[in-house]
């Protein structure tokens, strides 16, 4: 497997020299890649990627998000989605083409406190991103621990892969599910729960840190009540 060189970086910084592809928070002048943003640089097979370790979330069209609902008007429902957008669920989404104000109750869908998985479904600055639920998995989440975590740290509690998500998955015995926005919902026994917890800030905490996995698997250990 090919080595990944991971780094940190500032502003202004040189990431890379050569011919790679490259993401995000990363500009190309000539044949060098330049950081704009504070985070940790992963050069690979991939390309060159800039994780930020700092920054609100910015709704992207298919992120699946973890939000709470906080207003229900006639037409959908307003989405906390920890970012400085709210969310806008349409109510002709949930019903289908033959939703009508006048007949359908949307309280009986959702009502403001619940937390919902969501897509974002399309998002223009001038405008409240719009959310969907079609699909596997979406809707309402009736349990779990909430977690909320920086956005730009999502990349590395998800690891590459999944590695490390599944490392705290597997440890643990919780089902863990991570939304682009930085809002984590928890479930499972109440040892791994808070366990998992931990493990998570750890990661927000040390998302800097080269051998983080060596840190959260050691941290773990093998006394969870998901093995070892």
């Amino acid at each position: 497997m090919p080595m990944i060189e991971r780094k940190q970086v500032i502003p202004g910084d040189v990431i890379a020299k050569g011919n790679y592809r490259y993401g995000s928070y990363v500009e190309k002048r000539g044949d060098e890649f330049i950081a704009l943003r504070v985070g940790l640089a992963e050069v690979g097979r991939d390309g060159v990627k800039l994780n930020p370790l700092t920054g609100s979330y910015l709704p992207r069209a298919d992120d699946e998000v973890i939000g709470k609902v906080v207003d229900v008007n006639g037409f959908g429902w307003v989405v906390d989605i920890n970012s400085c957008f709210d969310g806008f669920l349409p109510a002709s989404f949930v019903f289908g083409r033959e939703f009508s104000p006048s007949t359908h109750d949307l309280s009986s869908k959702f009502r403001v406190g619940d937390m919902i998985g969501a897509r974002i479904e399309s998002f223009e600055r001038s405008r409240d991103p719009q959310l969907s639920i079609r699909g596997h998995g979406y809707g309402k989440i009736d349990s779990g621990e909430i977690v909320k975590i920086s956005p730009t740290k999502v990349p590395r509690l998800i690891g590459r892969r999944g590695a490390m998500i599944n490392l705290i998955s597997e440890k643990t015995g919780c089902d863990v599910r991570v939304g682009q926005n930085g809002v984590v919902v928890v479930t499972g026994p109440p040892e791994g729960v808070a366990k998992t917890v931990k493990a998570v800030k750890m990661v927000e905490e040390e998302a800097h840190a080269a051998d983080l996995m060596a840190k959260v698997e050691g941290f773990l250990g093998g006394s969870s009540s998901g093995g070892s």
